[in-house]
């Protein structure tokens, strides 16, 4: 009987789940859907989504999975946007007692709800600008702290109420699959949320204790790749007492499902854009962060590191152009569904092979500085198409991740490949010009590229 490691993504926009055969560590099946969480909000730059709504999500993916290979997973991967946080309440944890649970189902598929939880506050959110940022403790970490991050929301006031745990959705899932009483989280996760060294793999507890940071917040650390629990319960098939792996970020997941030679780079464009290569299994982080540069150093599995330009700005700014589109047809009356207009922008670029019109597509900022704003320029009355439009953003977007980390600094390194990955990058055949335009390098695109996959083959080659 196959037996197979289910992997989970939980996305900014978007949810995917697959199943891994064991055996042949190939790819069976895969279901994804749009979580469509986002929460309007009043608060400027608030960015937050609905936790029910994303879990809701999930257990959609999971039933769409078939139930018999379902009954044979052996091992649960979960993977994650990073960055943000969400709050819950230790005594509603599921414990998987008899009458403990949020649970609800027939005999072959139970799922659960959460309850008693906040929203997720997402790594886009904004709320923590550059005053509130200042006031902040410098951390004893080579990673700066950014507006987004785990502990700068935690420090903002009004987000705690009466919660006592916390950590991202992800750390949230796999706590309640395992029924954990607090959370565990991963270095991957835990420097992500700033505030964390990673030489030491320790939080900075009294740095944030002495700025008055609520420090039983902070999930209990552990490796990347080990495993976080069992499943408490039968879940829509899958056996009670399964492992589930603590969960690890989806950008480093995302990279080792594409990343097969150290000498190769991956460029991931989904909702934002990462560029990164491996640093040598010897690289030691510099002791201080940098703010101001924007390339930082990730961990990534065993100790060693990742270098990475991590773009604010990626597929997210055709959703943008999209959005604004779809805004203006429906003041003038005219009914186009985003899906469709997506691709029909892409036709239209198809059909213009360059532009000379310019866009900077930096509308979120960057981290490394946030003050930056989007720009059109080059602007004449011959390229004002939606194909010159829809070419030049898709350009800009590659332009702006060469600037944080360019071309020269790859071959530097000793880069010989870039592989492509990531939603945006495989649904945009112009980004994929684009992306073999700007790099002297060749470009390569793999099947099974993603944060699922990614997660699943960790925990497959841990087994």
């Amino acid at each position: 009987m196959a037996k197979y490691v289910l992997g989970i993504d939980i996305g900014t926009t978007s949810i995917k789940v697959v199943l891994l055969d064991i055996n042949s560590k190939t790819v069976t099946d895969s279901f994804s859907l749009p979580t469509k969480a986002y929460i309007v909000s009043d608060e400027t730059h608030a960015k937050e989504q609905d936790s029910v709504q994303i879990i809701t999500t999930l257990n959609e993916c999971i039933a769409s999975l078939p139930i018999d290979k379902l009954q044979n997973v052996s091992r649960i991967g979960v993977s994650g946007q990073m960055h943000g946080v969400v709050f819950w309440k230790a005594q509603t944890v599921l414990y998987c007692l008899p009458s403990g649970c949020d649970w609800s189902g027939g005999d072959s598929r139970h799922l659960f709800s959460p309850r008693d939880t906040s929203h997720l506050i997402t790594w886009q959110d904004g709320r923590c600008n550059s005053d509130f940022l200042s006031t902040l403790p410098n951390p004893d970490s080579h990673l700066s702290i950014a507006t987004g991050f785990g502990c700068a929301t935690i420090f903002w006031p009004g987000f705690l109420s009466d919660f006592m745990v916390a950590g991202t959705i992800h750390d949230y899932l796999v706590s309640m699959l395992c029924g954990l009483e607090s959370c565990v989280m991963t270095g991957q996760n835990a420097a992500s949320w700033g505030y964390f060294n990673t030489a030491t793999n320790q939080w900075n507890i009294d740095i944030l204790k002495d700025a008055g940071f609520p420090v039983h917040l902070l999930p209990e650390c552990v490796p990347s790749g080990c495993m976080a629990g069992q499943t408490c319960c039968e879940w829509h098939g899958v056996p009670a007492s399964t492992p589930v792996g603590a969960a690890l970020g989806d950008f480093q997941c995302s990279v080792y499902s594409s990343m097969t030679d150290r000498t190769d780079a991956v460029l991931n464009i989904s909702t934002s854009a990462q560029l990164t290569y491996a640093m040598p299994l010897d690289f030691t982080p510099p002791n201080i962060p940098d703010p101001t540069s924007s390339i930082s150093y990730v961990p990534y599995f065993d100790g060693s590191y990742l270098a990475v330009a991590a773009s604010l700005n990626g597929g997210n700014v055709m959703a943008t152009l999209v959005g604004m589109l779809s805004g203006w047809m429906n003041e003038l009356e005219v009914e186009v569904s985003d899906s469709s207009l997506y691709e029909k922008l892409i036709r239209c670029a198809l059909g213009v092979d360059s532009s000379d019109l310019r866009v900077s597509p930096t509308i979120l900022g960057e981290r490394h500085d946030p003050l930056s704003l989007g720009q059109v320029s080059n602007i004449h009355p011959s390229n004002l198409s939606l194909g010159h439009m829809t070419r030049a953003v898709c350009r800009g977007v590659l332009d702006n991740i060469t600037s944080m980390m360019h071309p020269v600094f790859l071959l530097e390194a000793g880069v010989q490949r870039i592989k492509g990955s990531g939603s945006a990058l495989s649904r945009n055949a112009v980004l994929r010009q684009e992306a073999e335009r700007a790099f002297p390098l060749p470009v390569e695109y793999g099947q099974d590229v993603d944060s699922a996959v990614g997660v699943a083959i960790v925990f497959h080659d841990r087994m």
